[in-house]
């Protein structure tokens, strides 16, 4: 049986300017006992007056799992006010970020399927995002 604890898990700073740690990435995990890379589970927190930077997962699909804190989620043109409770769908290759709205830290779990790899990670160059403030121009520097 495989039972991670967040206690035991290590933050690291990402690109997309937030703290992640990697609950379970069962591919990577040598106590699995499985070749299963269908899924990965990450658990991240964005500090009060902090946006996550524009980027998109080419291939995987993105669920964010609001647990704490007040947030804007932007995806391609659309946004929304999120809070604890609420599950955010991000369809593959779809332009995202996530701004926290409020005085205490925005903490969310991140279920990405097929599991999170570097390399499917596609960060856009963008001008201070504003989420809220009209339309936010960014260009894919990766795509091909």
């Amino acid at each position: 049986m495989l039972i991670k604890d967040i206690k035991n898990c290590e933050y690291f700073r990402v690109l997309d300017n937030s703290s992640l740690c990697e609950l379970l990435q069962v591919a990577k995990d040598k106590e699995a006992r499985c070749s299963v890379s269908s899924v990965s589970l990450a658990h991240a927190i964005v500090k009060p007056g902090e946006t996550t930077l524009p980027h998109k997962l080419k291939t995987s699909a993105e669920v964010y799992f609001i647990l704490e804190g007040a947030g804007r989620m932007k995806i391609e043109d659309e946004t929304a006010e999120v809070r604890p409770g609420q599950a955010v769908y991000i369809p593959p290759n779809s332009r995202q970020c996530i701004q926290n709205t409020g005085s205490s830290d925005l903490k969310f779990l991140c279920v990405v399927s097929p599991m999170w790899r570097k390399e499917d990670d596609c960060f856009l160059s963008s001008t201070r995002t504003n989420l809220g403030q009209g339309k936010v121009e960014t260009k894919n520097e990766n795509e091909d």
